[in-house]
């Protein structure tokens, strides 16, 4: 029973998964937030030329 709790308790493989898991989600927010800033300033620049197109 002991060497089953120690067995456990040395366990890392759920650690590095949510270390993984921890690293995904933050590459997910930077390309989110920088998909949306790049398409808030592409919207601005195609209204500026369809402005001055007509």
């Amino acid at each position: 029973m002991k060497s089953s709790v120690m067995k456990f308790l040395d366990n890392e493989s759920g650690a590095t998964a949510i270390e993984y898991g921890l690293i995904g989600a933050l590459i997910s927010v930077i390309i989110i937030t920088a998909v949306k800033l790049v398409g808030s300033n592409l919207s601005e620049t195609f209204n500026k030329i369809a402005q001055n197109l007509s």
